[in-house]
């Protein structure tokens, strides 16, 4: 099958590669660009371990073709780690809290949390449950994982 250039901006640079038409962009992360962190789980879009920002908004990246990103800006878990290595305060609230078990889901419930963030940047229980409701995670009870969020939330206040 033939390749088509694609260029768009990832973890907030500029990236351009040729991929295949029927490429999906959790494939041409983990695959082409050596991205582990952004997970392959269910290939249905029912599991959310492969969330990433797609020009800021959570998206399933097992479900939409690579060539979808052309020209936009594209994050993964590992965009948010700062240039001095400085982890982001959702990645460290998530270390404090114990928030994460097996950790598959993390990179999604991550994701999830930091598009609800940027949003609302102090949200209630229900809506980070509602953030987080499309990742699921079959080790814990979400008790950690939201009180997680609520830490990072209070992290980013000070």
């Amino acid at each position: 099958m033939n390749k088509v250039a694609l260029s768009f901006k990832l973890n907030g640079r500029n990236v351009s590669v040729e991929v295949s038409p029927n490429t999906l962009l959790v494939d041409l992360l983990r695959e082409n660009l050596g991205l582990t962190g952004t997970k392959v789980g269910c290939r249905e879009g029912e599991c959310g371990s492969c969330t990433v920002l797609l020009d800021g908004i959570p998206i399933n990246s097992c479900l939409l073709p690579a060539l979808k990103v052309a020209d936009r800006s594209v994050t993964t878990i590992e965009g948010l780690v700062g240039e001095d290595g400085q982890l982001h305060p959702l990645q460290q609230a998530f270390m404090i809290e114990g928030a994460a078990q097996c950790g598959f889901c993390t990179p999604g419930m991550i994701m999830n949390a930091k598009a609800l963030l940027d949003e609302n940047a102090e949200p209630d229980d229900a809506e980070i449950r509602h953030a987080l409701s499309g990742t699921l995670c079959r080790c814990t009870g979400y008790r950690k994982i939201v009180q997680a969020v609520v830490t990072a939330s209070q992290m980013k206040k000070s």
